[in-house]
């Protein structure tokens, strides 16, 4: 009797999918522009060349003019921020590396930084995309290289999400950066990774923009608006061979830091953008290709790359032309705009509900002393904002996707469900209702 009565207990705490929105995040959601977007890029692709070693002293042509006009865009944006927003960038000279560098260089990383309110709160979630730009020879620094999609679509993500959070007062600090160098092997993405890395930034969050408008499949022609793929690691490249044991034992090969942040995306998406689907892909990226989230994966730091369904490449990594009756060329004119807004709303959702969460519960750890057909999970307060309660999150081992969420204001959970049969996960929820990214407990000691 004791056993039914709290499986009631449990039933009525558990959360349906049709969670309430906040009306803030929704506000924001509400702001991304179409015709911001069409105006980022049609910008970018008047630089001609974004090429990493084309001119950096040309006022007009080349990725030096290119990113001095976003360095400019974030300035403007930040005059919102009451003085929270940094504006840079982020320099370094480059040798000749016998490979994609075949000058000095000077790499550039076009950065905002919009400081928390908060001084306790030490979290930092970063939104990227790369600036540069390329046609079908790599080095090939002088043919035109519009660079509309790969990635003019990623950096006006970034952009319009610096524009519409600049006046946000969140207590986590956000990083608005158009990383330099993509194309020629993930530079500038390691180059802000180390830094943040020395520097030890709690970095939470990369999400990596990279071609999120173009809907239309080469080869087959299909369209697909409803859908945004999400890449994320599985296995953790950082430190595996130490953490093998514990992944193999407990049957998390599927619950890396990065996949918990793709869920989280997915949930997050679809709660707050009508019409798109997130579709998690298990890789940590695509064949024969290489984005910036990796040069922080390899970090350690919880990172996804975010990008169209499908690819037409006809319009990637092409010299322009016209062949066979056939248009090459990464043209603005194969955007699909009112995708590119989705996918950018996808991103200033996942931002805006990271920024204003509380931090992450602290030691949480589930007992594995004795058998029994309940599981017993504890944790600690957050590092940092006072939490309405906390989620238990449940899934069986086979799910994809959380199934059940428990709320509870306790410290502690005792579930009457198996820890052989499901996977268990802990959150905070805000005292406005947002949620971090989950936390996979530990055993207990």
């Amino acid at each position: 009797m004791k056993y039914s009565v709290f499986l009631l207990l449990i039933s009525c705490m558990v959360f349906s999918q049709g969670r309430l929105k906040d009306d803030e995040v929704k506000k924001y959601v509400s702001q991304v522009n179409e015709d911001s977007l069409k105006s980022y890029i049609s910008k970018l692709v008047s630089f001609q060349t974004r090429h990493t070693l084309s001119a950096t002293d040309d006022p007009k042509q080349g990725i030096g003019a290119a990113r001095n006009w976003v360095i400019q865009q974030f300035k403007d944006y930040a005059k919102n921020s009451g003085g929270r927003m940094e504006v840079y960038l982020q320099q370094e000279d480059l040798q000749p590396d016998g490979k994609r560098i075949d000058k000095i260089v000077n790499l550039g990383n076009a950065i905002a930084f919009l400081k928390g309110t908060d001084p306790n709160d030490k979290r930092v979630f970063l939104i990227g995309g790369h600036l540069d730009s390329r046609v079908t020879d790599v080095m090939n620094r002088t043919s035109a290289a519009p660079g509309a999609n790969d990635d003019g679509s990623g950096v006006s993500a970034v952009i319009e999400a610096a524009r519409i959070l600049s006046n946000s007062s969140f207590p986590a600090s956000i990083i608005f950066v158009a990383f330099s160098g993509e194309e020629q092997s993930l530079l500038g993405s390691r180059l802000l990774a180390e830094k943040i890395k020395k520097e030890n930034l709690q970095l939470e969050a990369v999400l990596n923009n990279d071609m999120i408008g173009n809907p239309k499949a080469g080869e087959t022609g299909e369209i697909n608006t409803r859908t945004l793929r999400v890449f994320s690691e599985g296995l953790p490249y950082m430190e595996l061979d130490r953490k093998a044991p514990a992944i193999r034992n407990l049957g998390l090969e599927n619950d890396s830091d990065s996949r918990q942040l793709a869920r989280y995306i997915k949930e997050i998406t679809e709660l707050y953008v009508k019409r798109l689907h997130v579709k998690m892909i298990y890789r940590n990226d695509r064949f024969l290709h290489g984005g910036d989230h990796t040069s922080f994966v390899t970090h350690g730091f919880p990172s996804v790359r975010l990008t169209e369904y499908y690819e037409n490449y006809d319009h990637q990594h092409q010299d322009i032309r016209m062949e066979n009756n056939r248009q090459y060329g990464d043209l603005s004119e194969f955007i699909d705009f009112k995708y590119l807004k989705k996918n950018v709303a996808a991103n200033v959702a996942v931002l805006a509900s990271l920024a204003k969460s509380t931090s992450k519960p602290e030691r949480v750890e589930m007992d594995v002393k004795e058998l029994t057909n309940f599981t017993m999970l504890h944790w600690q307060k957050p590092k940092s904002g006072t939490p309405a309660g906390y989620f238990v999150l449940i899934r069986e081992t086979d799910s994809p996707v959380w199934q059940k969420k428990i709320f509870t204001t306790e410290l502690s959970a005792r579930i009457p469900l198996s820890k052989d049969n499901y996977i268990f996960a802990v959150q905070t929820v805000s005292q406005s209702g947002n949620l971090n990214v989950p936390v996979i407990p530990d055993i207990a000691k």
